[in-house]
């Protein structure tokens, strides 16, 4: 059987593979029965989704199998990845689903898993349901004893409540004007909303009109000329991109800057020291985010811990060392002070609170360091991955010791398609470069 889970939780081509009907239900009688096990009392599953055509016939399938194992669900509705996470937590759920493919566009769907706590799971908890999935049939449990359905009202503004909270104490966003893109998606009637009523003059939305085909389509964190482009022409003070499942936060400035989670994460963490709220005195981030940020980290006395990709393997960090900020380069922003998994709406309402505290154009306050040239590139290979490759091997022990002391190389696997992810930085953007277009070239002669 294949793989199920990925770098996030579940994810493939709707109504193909590991994303049909039939899988899904299987998937929600498996992890049903997984936490109906934990469980002292009757499980309970709080059940969300963002605005994908497939998401609808995902969660029948997967409330259908809670179902049949005795799990009652509850229906969240549209809400972004940390609604459900926080909602898990408030309604005293064994376990939390979130239907997204977070930032990836319409013709995808997956799955992300919470446990009580509204965390994601362990690699641990997800290995013993792939081993569930590959036993026979799951029984289901007698007519009397299946579960029920519930769609408890409400929830959309009580987690616009939750992130409004976030707002340092004294503070509104008055005299702001701020361009929100919500990416036709999970937060399409939240985030603008959060912001307006935090007080902000004008807050102009885009994204925020999703038909069921068009989330990430020309907008939101990974397509952001129209953010750039919105925020210039109407005069804005600065912009909001959020994903699919708004659990990712990219900002620009009023230039139409682009602002990375890089950026935001120094930002975030020098203004909490300031505040005597920084735990860990420093943040965690992965090996991703630019030696830049780790630099002036050390510059201003804080530390940069890093950990293999993906926000869920940052958030573990954080709970074992005591960190309460980190996040990604790519925009998944932590502060597990409010919620345990990533939150875009809430970043924001930290970094506009920075910004209207310092009294500064965003320009100025959003450009914290400067980032050390960085290139990235993806190969695609068929067969056999050629990670383990001796050639490849050999070259990069070699390219880090080329750039050692002056910039770093990282070879990796996607964790969800047939790619080999190429990442070069360094002072030298020459020698950035060439190294990147040496390792792609020989990846795709190994390929």
């Amino acid at each position: 059987m294949a793989k199920f889970f990925g770098t996030d939780g579940v994810r493939g081509l709707a109504n193909t593979g590991k994303m049909t009907p039939l899988s899904m239900m299987r998937l929600g009688q498996v992890v049903g029965k997984y936490f109906a096990a934990e469980s002292s009392s009757r499980a309970c599953a709080v059940i969300g989704k963002d605005t994908r055509l497939s998401g609808d016939m995902i969660e029948a399938a997967l409330i259908s199998g809670l179902t049949s194992v005795g799990v009652d669900v509850k229906r969240a509705g549209v809400l972004p990845t940390s609604g459900v996470s926080l909602m898990t937590k408030a309604l005293r759920a064994d376990l939390g689903v979130m239907i997204t493919a977070s930032h990836n566009k319409f013709p995808d769907n997956g799955v992300k898993f919470f446990g009580p706590d509204g965390c994601k799971l362990s690699d641990k908890s997800e290995a013993e349901i792939e081993a569930l999935l590959t036993k026979p049939e799951i029984e289901g449990v007698e007519s009397a004893a299946l579960g029920r359905m519930s769609s408890p009202g409400g929830l959309q503004a009580r987690y616009i409540e939750l992130c409004k909270s976030t707002l340092p104490s004294g503070q509104t966003l008055k005299g702001m004007k701020i361009v929100v893109d919500a990416a036709n998606g999970a937060a399409f009637a939240t985030a603008a909303a959060t912001l307006w009523e935090l007080g902000a003059d004008d807050v102009i939305s885009i994204g925020e009109s999703p038909t069921g085909d068009n989330i990430n389509a020309g907008c939101g964190s990974t397509a952001t000329d129209l953010l750039s482009e919105t925020v210039v022409k109407t005069g804005a003070d600065v912009g909001v991109a959020l994903d699919g499942d708004a659990d990712r936060l990219i900002m620009c400035d009023e230039k139409g800057r682009i602002i990375d989670g890089d950026q935001l994460l120094g930002l975030i963490a020098t203004s909490w020291k300031a505040q005597g709220r920084l735990r860990g005195n420093g943040l965690v981030a992965t090996v991703m985010s630019n030696l830049g940020l780790e630099r002036y980290l050390q510059d201003n006395d804080m530390q940069l811990i890093r950990t293999q990709v993906g926000d869920r393997h940052v958030a573990a960090k954080m709970r074992a060392d005591g960190y309460n900020v980190g996040g990604e380069q790519s925009g998944h922003l932590l502060m597990t002070d409010y919620s345990p998994t990533g939150d875009g709406t809430m970043a924001a309402i930290q970094v506009l609170a920075e910004i209207k505290r310092q009294g500064r154009a965003a320009s100025e306050v959003l450009n914290v360091f400067e980032p050390v040239p960085q290139i990235l590139k993806n190969v695609r290979f068929s067969g056999k991955s050629p990670m383990a490759h001796p050639k490849l091997l050999a070259a990069i022990e070699t390219a880090q010791s080329d750039l050692a002391g002056r910039g770093r190389v990282l070879i990796r696997a996607s964790g969800t398609e047939p790619l080999i992810r190429v990442m070069a930085e360094g002072d030298d953007s020459e020698q950035v470069n060439q190294t990147v277009d040496d390792f792609v070239n020989l990846i795709s002669g190994l390929a």
